[in-house]
């Protein structure tokens, strides 16, 4: 069984074990103190969430997310989900899925008009789950790094 909720302080160890991962696998490298202050953000939970995906008591999975305004739809913000990360031996399994869902939720409780995202063309394992559960409207990311 598969157990979605917020963050909790006694969660802080394993998210960043997580967390850390999670930046590996896309080949960065963050200063110590972003985590801290990613971690404040959660606790606080007021401009950007966590939920955390336990199974048998362990954290086995993380999402952040955040909402934002939609200038196609003024009256309705939207949802970025962020990052999205479930351990290695439990892949397969449901909680990448099971996130997703608590995300989607989360959203539509506070009136969201939709939850979207973006990863790697590279990331086959994920893009399996996400084609299941979204559609990928042929968008490609640009961006400029400022800092």
């Amino acid at each position: 069984m598969i157990d979605i909720g917020k963050l909790l302080p006694s969660d802080r160890d394993a998210w960043e074990g997580l967390f850390r991962a999670y930046i590996d696998f896309y080949q960065r490298v963050e200063p110590a103190e972003m985590y801290e202050r990613a971690w404040q953000e959660f606790m606080a939970d007021t401009r950007v969430h966590a939920f955390g995906a336990r199974v048998d008591g362990r954290l086995v999975g993380i999402t952040h997310f955040f909402t934002h305004a939609n200038t196609s739809a003024p009256d309705t913000d939207v949802c970025y989900l962020q990052d999205l990360f479930t351990a290695s031996d439990v892949r397969g399994r449901g909680v990448g899925r099971a996130l997703i869902e608590a995300v989607v939720a989360w959203s539509r409780e506070r009136g969201c008009s939709r939850v979207y995202w973006n990863t790697h063309e590279s990331n086959s394992t994920a893009r399996r789950l996400y084609d299941k559960v979204a559609e990928n409207r042929g968008f490609i990311r640009y961006q400029i790094e400022l800092l």
